[in-house]
């Protein structure tokens, strides 16, 4: 275990400069386009699974969180709130940036989100019925991610140190849980594990995306780095995974029913894409 916890530390530490840098760049990214992002989101109408998918890959503060805002107060449509929490990435671009990973797999991965949120985005729209938006209202109440509260207040460098803090704690954790499990049972064994049964692999990737949290996407994009589970899997958690988007969809949209609807979609379409790719690749 001083072996593990050693091999985690150093993982870790080599990691931060790299996280910190990443945050700073997106962190201005956020504050030069959050309010522009919004107003454009806004008025998407029936563009809104394609724009919402674009828009979901930018590393943005809570943006799927205001996505569910707009969506419970009827400004967006169903499809461009599913496009939306299908293309965020919510920690995984930072990880991959920061790991080091070629940029044409990060490339081949956000244009699987993107087109898979463009299109299912759309196929909703077209037989949804109640994508009217005769409900509109300005009592919108933007709730930002708990790990992102404020963001916008704070300034660049301090919410990037904030998010590079938090982030790292997660990743420290993640790593040692993950080097421990390799360590005792054998990479061997858990890839042939994985290989054997990959249906039931890509079923449990996507049970981690559906957990409200960043932690989900930090350990899929971890297992895949690790080459624990193949890009199938990682992918079908990660297009399941939107941040705390679905847990705000649950705080501010009254319909239950609804609600669950939405987590099922993008659960079958996960897993669906996972399987897929497994079987493409």
């Amino acid at each position: 275990m001083i072996e593990v916890l050693e091999h985690t530390i150093l993982d870790s530490i080599k990691l931060l400069p790299f996280l910190f840098i990443t945050y700073i760049l997106m962190e201005l990214i956020e504050h030069k386009a959050g309010e522009k992002t919004e107003k454009i989101i806004k008025k998407s109408g029936k563009f809104g699974p394609v724009i919402g998918a674009l828009l979901g890959i930018v590393p943005q503060c809570g943006f799927s969180a205001i996505a569910a805002n707009f969506y419970a107060a009827r400004i967006i449509t169903r499809g461009t709130l599913i496009a939306i929490f299908l293309s965020t990435s919510d920690e995984m671009l930072p990880i991959l940036i920061s790991e080091g990973a070629e940029l044409g797999l990060i490339l081949q991965i956000l244009t699987i989100k993107v087109v898979i949120g463009m299109a299912i985005g759309i196929i909703i729209d077209i037989f949804n019925k109640n994508n009217n938006n005769k409900n509109k209202t300005e009592e919108i109440h933007k709730i930002c991610e708990h790990e992102h509260c404020n963001c916008e207040e704070e300034g660049v460098v301090k919410s990037s140190i904030k998010h590079t803090a938090q982030i790292f704690i997660y990743i420290f954790i993640i790593t040692l849980i993950i080097n421990a499990i390799i360590h005792f049972i054998g990479e061997d064994n858990i890839a042939n594990f994985i290989i054997n049964i990959p249906v039931i692999g890509t079923l449990i990737a996507g049970l981690i995306g559906v957990i409200p949290n960043c932690a989900s996407s930090i350990i899929l994009t971890e297992l895949y780095l690790e080459g624990i589970i193949t890009l199938g899997p990682m992918i079908a958690g990660l297009l399941v995974n939107s941040g705390v988007g679905i847990l705000i969809l649950f705080k501010v949209n009254k319909n239950k029913k609804e609600n669950l609807t939405i987590l099922g979609i993008l659960y079958i379409v996960g897993i669906t894409a996972g399987i897929v790719l497994d079987l493409l690749m």
